[in-house]
């Protein structure tokens, strides 16, 4: 599991992220969000206004971006909040990151069904590139974490990285899509199984399989 810690609040990161602000763009989007909860209730917008928060400092630094200190003060002082209720909820979600992370955050799911079917391998296949889990790349491009169970059980095992899922690796479907990430380019997301489209049985359906390609009513043959 990722080992979960505020990155400490120095004076280097006061002079970095102390006079954080929403960009123009992001302005308009925290009044939208703040906008869809009831008068009182402006507080429920802190988990989306983290995770805008948490994009515009990857956007200002090239990398999938996190939550300094400051960052989050600036999004408690929105939302009228204690700062520590915006640190408990950012230190609860292990999808808001608490320290500098790379360009790319692959985090591998380690759970038992993606152990099951090769997550050491895929592991395995990160620490082969110079990954090591809980760090950074000398060069920024990765960060490496182990996760707990990201839902994609039936295509297992996966990774994701940054907002993308990659499912039924091998160590060698993987590197191709680290590969590509690192090329600039953008590697299909999802199943990297040739001819499976989402999670249907490799061969094809084997039920309901009538509902291929039309609706079929099968009440009157039950």
């Amino acid at each position: 599991m990722a080992d979960r810690h505020l990155e400490p609040d120095t004076p280097e990161l006061r002079a970095r992220w102390g006079s954080f602000a929403w960009t123009k763009e992001n302005a308009a989007k925290a009044k939208e969000i703040i906008a869809r909860y009831p008068d009182g209730r402006q507080r429920s917008a802190v988990m989306p206004l983290l995770d805008l928060a948490q994009r515009q400092v990857g956007a200002e630094t090239n990398t999938q971006g996190w939550l300094p200190i400051p960052v989050m003060e600036y999004v408690a002082a929105q939302l009228d909040m204690p700062i520590i209720r915006v640190v408990e909820v950012a230190t609860f979600y292990t999808m808001y990151n608490l320290v500098p992370v790379g360009r790319f955050h692959v985090q591998v799911c380690g759970t038992t069904p993606c152990m099951l079917r090769g997550s050491d391998a895929i592991m395995a296949a990160c620490k082969a590139r110079g990954m090591a889990k809980g760090h950074t790349t000398d060069d920024g491009l990765w960060t490496l974490t182990e996760v707990e169970c990201m839902g994609n059980c039936a295509s297992a095992p996966m990774v994701q990285i940054n907002d993308d899922n990659y499912e039924d690796l091998t160590p060698e479907r993987l590197d191709a899509v680290l590969d590509a990430l690192a090329a600039g380019k953008t590697p299909k997301a999802g199943t990297q199984e040739p001819g499976r489209h989402t999670v249907e049985p490799l061969g094809g359906p084997t039920t309901l399989n009538q509902m291929v390609k039309a609706n079929h009513d099968y009440r009157k043959e039950w």
